[in-house]
C-alpha cells in the first residue's frame, strides 16, 4: 500500500482547522454555516485518522531513537523496543484506515435507498422467497435504526410477493446495501412440495440511491398519467374509485404503477418518487459507462442478472459467490442481524480492491 506522506497528513489537519475557524467567524450567514458544517463533518473522520497516523509515526521515531542511543540504560532500551514493536503493529492498520478514508467516495453513499425485490424463476416458491428477502432487509434496517417504508407490493396468492418496492432511509443506507443488487438463489423443500424434493428458485434484488427533487427535473409534458381502479390477487377490484395510477415517462419509456394507497394523490406522489429514483439511476449508469475504462469492483458491478448469493436451507448455509464467503447461520441472516456480517465483508472487499487499484496506478 502506498504510504501517505507527512505533507498530505499536515494538509488534512490544516483543512479541519481552517473549517473550524471559519465556522466560528462572527455574523456568518446561515446557509454558509450549513455548507461549512457539512464540509467539517466530511473532513473530521479523515483528520482524526490522519492525526492517529502522525501520532504513531512520531512515537515510533522517538522510541527508535531511544533504542539506538548508546547512552541509554539497557532496561530503558528494552522497554522502548517493546513499545516500538507494538506501534509497528498498530501503524499499518492506522495507515490503512486513513487510506480507506481518502478513497474516492460514491456521491450516493449517504443517500436513502430504494429497494426492489422481484420473484424470479420458481413460481409460487420464488414469490415466497422474495417475501423472505424483503423481511430480511426490513429486520436488518431495524437493527441499524433505519426507517423502512413499503412503497408498493404485489402479493402472491400463497403468500410472499411477486414484486415489492420499499424506501429505506437513514445514515449511509446506500453505502451498506448497494452490493445487494443481483440474483439471490434459494435451495429448499417448498411448502407446496409433497415429495420432499429440494427445489431451486430465485429472486432479484435491486438497490438504487433515492433521488431528491433537485437531482431529476421532470417536465409534466414528458409524462402520461393514467388512473384506473385498483385490483387485487386474481383481478378482483379492491377499490370503488379510480385511485390506481400508472405514470409513463415518454422520453425513456419507463412505466411506474402505484395502487397501494386509497388516495389517488398519494399513489401519484409515490409513483413519482419511484420514477425519479429510476431516472436518477439511469443517469448514474450513463456516467458509469462513460468511465468504463476505470477498474470495476467484483462486488460492485451492479449487474442485476448476476447470481450473487445462495441460501441453502437443508444445510443452513448461505454463500456469497463474489467473495467466496460461506456462513452456516442462514436463520440468523434471514432474521436480519446476521446480514451485517455479509455486508461488512462486501464493503471490506470493495475497499481492499480499490486500495489495490491505487497501488497499481
Amino acid at each position: 500500500m502506498t504510504q501517505i506522506s507527512s505533507e498530505r497528513i499536515a494538509s488534512i489537519e490544516a483543512r479541519r482547522h481552517e473549517l473550524a475557524a471559519a465556522m466560528a467567524a462572527p455574523n456568518l450567514a446561515p446557509d454558509e454555516f450549513v455548507r461549512l458544517s457539512k464540509d467539517y463533518a466530511a473532513i473530521e473522520p479523515v483528520a482524526n485518522a490522519a492525526r492517529e497516523v502522525r501520532r504513531l509515526r512520531a512515537e515510533l521515531e522517538v522510541l527508535n531513537g531511544m533504542v539506538a542511543d548508546p547512552a541509554a540504560e539497557a532496561e530503558l532500551k528494552e522497554m522502548a523496543a517493546a513499545e516500538a514493536d507494538e506501534i509497528r503493529h498498530k501503524l499499518p492498520l492506522a495507515e490503512r484506515a486513513l487510506a480507506v478514508r481518502l478513497l474516492p467516495r460514491d456521491a450516493a453513499d449517504e443517500r436513502a435507498a430504494m429497494l426492489e425485490v422481484r420473484a424470479g424463476t420458481g413460481g409460487d416458491e420464488a414469490a415466497l422467497f422474495a417475501g423472505d428477502l424483503l423481511r430480511m432487509y426490513q429486520r436488518y434496517a431495524e437493527t441499524q435504526g433505519w426507517r423502512f417504508e413499503l412503497i408498493s407490493a404485489s402479493a402472491s396468492e400463497l403468500g410472499g410477493y411477486k414484486e415489492a418496492v420499499a424506501s429505506i432511509s437513514g445514515a449511509g443506507v446506500f453505502a451498506h446495501l448497494k452490493f445487494e443488487s443481483g440474483v439471490h438463489r434459494v435451495q429448499r423443500v417448498p411448502a407446496t412440495e409433497s415429495g420432499g424434493r429440494i427445489h431451486t428458485s430465485a429472486a432479484t434484488v435491486a438497490v438504487l440511491p433515492e433521488a431528491e427533487d433537485v437531482d431529476v427535473q421532470i417536465d409534466d409534458k414528458d409524462l402520461r398519467i393514467d388512473v384506473y381502479r385498483s385490483s387485487g390477487p386474481g383481478g378482483q377490484s379492491v377499490n370503488t374509485t379510480d385511485s390506481a395510477v400508472r405514470i409513463t415517462h415518454l422520453p425513456t419509456g419507463l412505466v411506474v404503477i402505484q395502487q397501494d394507497e386509497k388516495s389517488q394523490h398519494k399513489n401519484k406522489a409515490k409513483a413519482l418518487k419511484v420514477l425519479r429514483t429510476r431516472l436518477f439511476e439511469l443517469e448514474r449508469e450513463r456516467l458509469a459507462s462513460e468511465r468504463a475504462g476505470a477498474r470495476k469492483s467484483m462486488v460492485g458491478s451492479g449487474d442485476r442478472s448476476e447470481r450473487i448469493r445462495t441460501y441453502n436451507f437443508p444445510q443452513g448455509r448461505i454463500t456469497d459467490h463474489r467473495i467466496n464467503l460461506t456462513l452456516h447461520k442462514l436463520e440468523e441472516v434471514l432474521e436480519g442481524p446476521g446480514l451485517g456480517q455479509i455486508v461488512e465483508a462486501l464493503v471490506a472487499e470493495d475497499e481492499a480492491e480499490r486500495l489495490a487499484g491505487l497501488d497499481e496506478q
